[in-house]
């Protein structure tokens, strides 16, 4: 089994959709970044790249490449899932936590999850994702930034010897 661990954090700026798990968040701020900035996916590449020994999200799609310019992450994990060595795993477990004052996050998680489940091609039920305050401490607390960490369990695909 390999374990992995990420975590991201981007300010909030006025005139940026808010993203968050693939899921467009109304609010009157967005979080701002060279791609979409939806941190939560940004955490969930790192933590799958970490498991496989595959670096980190920065190296593979440097945020000083033009091609990456406002990109979707949904799009940056679909390339991971399958240009990296984490395709040679399955995924037992994603648990993860958005940390934002506001906006109240809880009704939108089940569609995160569903989403994320199947992006990467894993049961819902493999999918956990929380979401908690600060209460007001710090850049987060002052409605300046979001952040989001995850952890993932993945173990080597079983091959079929033949």
């Amino acid at each position: 089994m390999k374990i992995g661990w990420g975590y991201d954090i981007h300010p909030l700026r006025v005139g940026r959709k808010l993203v968050l798990g693939g899921v467009h968040i109304p609010f009157e701020k967005g979080l701002d970044g060279h791609s979409d900035a939806d941190v939560l996916i940004h955490a969930l590449c790192d933590a799958l790249l970490g498991a496989a020994g595959q670096g980190d999200l920065g190296r593979l799609f440097p945020d000083t490449d033009p091609r990456f310019a406002n990109i979707e992450s949904s799009r940056l994990l679909r390339e991971i899932l399958h240009e990296t060595r984490v395709a040679e795993f399955d995924i037992h477990h994603v648990d993860s936590t958005i940390i934002a004052q506001r906006p109240r996050l809880v009704t939108h998680l089940p569609r995160m999850e569903e989403g994320l489940a199947g992006i990467l091609e894993v049961e819902r039920e493999r999918i956990n994702i929380k979401a908690t305050s600060p209460e007001g401490i710090g850049a987060i607390g002052r409605e300046e930034a979001i952040a989001a960490q995850c952890v993932v369990l993945m173990e080597p695909k079983k091959r079929e010897s033949g």
